[in-house]
């Protein structure tokens, strides 16, 4: 068990009662998971103040409590420390707790609306079909090597972060891929962390939910390049006008990309088509299985990522060749009626947009474009309009139904989407509450070589409702009810 003062390393005190001299056996910012000798970390939530659980916290076992306001009557047995933000000391406390795994690792984080989890997903990938043992942080998973763990944030707290990376360097794992979300930077999540290099993808709409400005959204995604140290480096993509503001004040080295602008890695869409992208990447040509123009960014990120962590230009060429996509990120089929059906996490306009778009450079016209799309529940409802509209000019018919409507009302979700549809557009619209039957009726409204395309949910296998989650996998029912057509 380490000493208290131990783990405070880094952490801005303003003041101790007792003494830091104690050992402690775990740290816990969950009173429920409170057990002898742990140390309580009483953090302000948005929804829960940790410090209205500081006495049940002792009540239980913990020997040291953690916390922004010192409590008006202390117990003699218990150590209190005063600090100035307590989430932030947690990351630190987290990170010496578990001896700064980080340091021992490069770990590269990648931040922006979309394309994170492709990113990171498929670096990981990359990085293991050239021999390295790879760990990842993800939306969708965690890995440390092979050992596959189901994730629950984007960015996890920075308790199970640090677990993960301990656990990363006993496996001797060289390189670590992660998602950095505007929530996990603004929590204080990544803290304490020594990142090789972060990524910039794109910024739009998204989670003005949480932050209340897009000001406030593109700050916080900026304070992490902030951070990097000197010897890291920061990779941004310059076409996006905000990737310029992440290097504004950056210690790091700088590097840009670009499919329009001048930059240090530059690609050009040679030929775009529902088998792959024929890309020019400075100089060198590269054929991927990955689909349309904002995989184009992905992909030049994963170049540009790769050869500022030492691969060679040539295998790192080949290796991007065999990338697998990424389940739920454009994910699709095609049925033996040869209706294409595409699975995207597209959740923000800009994402739908881009998949909209890149599916209609693709077909030839002459096929209709189904669109099944909902907005989730407890989320910025401000999107809601803008997501109906884009769906609704790029596509042929839409269907507006169900995401993860939450506690909310679903119909009250739909309603608020088709604000967006323009008038012309209204005779393109249907509202389906309950997904799997919209999603059946777009099986069914069908014809051979026409695209349905189902965005929203991506790779999650649930959908959430009034608290509860129920199983829900878009890319599996298509493919049945598709099934079925064929019978």
């Amino acid at each position: 068990m380490p000493e208290l003062k131990d783990i405070l390393y880094k952490t801005t005190i303003n003041a101790v009662v007792g003494s830091t001299g104690i050992m402690v056996n775990s740290i816990v910012f969950d009173s429920r998971l409170v057990k002898t000798n742990d140390v309580f970390v009483a953090i302000k939530g948005s929804a829960v103040d940790g410090h209205d659980y500081i006495d049940i916290a002792i009540e239980k076992g913990a020997t040291a409590v953690i916390c922004e306001t010192l409590p008006l009557n202390f117990n003699n047995d218990i150590t209190y420390v005063e600090v100035a933000n307590a989430s932030r000391a947690l990351a630190f406390m987290a990170a010496n707790y578990y001896d700064n795994p980080s340091e021992n690792l490069k770990l590269i984080g990648v931040t922006g609306t979309n394309g994170k989890t492709t990113v990171a997903s498929l670096l990981y990938q990359l990085f293991k079909k050239a021999g390295f043992k790879v760990g990842l942080l993800s939306t969708v998973k965690i890995m440390v090597d092979n050992k596959e763990y189901k994730a629950t944030h984007t960015t996890p707290d920075s308790l199970t972060i640090n677990r993960y990376l301990a656990e990363m360097n006993l496996e001797g794992i060289e390189f670590c891929f992660m998602e950095v979300s505007s929530h996990g930077i603004h929590q204080n999540r990544t803290e304490g962390l020594h990142f090789e290099g972060g990524i910039f993808t794109n910024l739009s709409h998204d989670h003005l939910d949480y932050h209340e400005t897009f000001a406030e959204y593109r700050d916080v995604k900026k304070s992490f390049f902030d951070k990097l140290p000197r010897q890291a480096f920061a990779l941004v993509n310059i076409d996006d006008k905000n990737g310029l503001v992440m290097l504004q004040n950056t210690a790091a080295r700088k590097y840009t990309y670009a499919l329009k602008s001048y930059a240090d890695y530059k690609a050009q869409i040679l030929e775009n088509q529902f088998g792959g992208l024929l890309l020019k990447i400075n100089e060198s040509e590269v054929w991927t299985r990955l689909i349309g123009s904002f995989n184009a960014y992905n992909v030049l990120a994963i170049y540009a990522t790769a050869e500022l962590l030492g691969l060679e230009r040539v295998e790192n060429l080949r290796l991007i060749s065999e990338l697998e996509s990424v389940a739920g990120r454009f994910q699709y089929l095609i049925s033996d009626e040869k209706i294409t059906a595409i699975v995207d996490y597209a959740h923000t306009p800009d994402a739908l947009k881009n998949v909209l778009e890149t599916i209609n450079s693709i077909r030839t016209k002459n096929e209709e474009l189904i669109t099944v799309v909902g907005c989730g529940g407890d989320r910025d409802t401000t999107k809601r309009p803008k997501m109906g509209h884009i769906a609704s000019a790029l596509s042929s018919k839409v269907i507006l139904t169900s995401d993860n409507p939450r506690n909310e009302v679903p119909e009250a979700i739909i309603e608020a989407m088709e604000k967006g549809v323009e008038p012309q557009n209204f005779k393109k619209i249907v509202s389906i509450v309950d997904r799997k039957q919209a999603i059946k009726t777009a099986c069914q409204m069908a014809q051979p070589n026409d695209i349905i395309l189902i965005a929203g949910k991506g790779h999650e296998n649930y959908q959430e409702i009034k608290g509860e989650r129920f199983d829900f996998d878009d890319f599996k029912i298509v493919k049945e009810f598709l099934k079925q057509l064929q019978k």
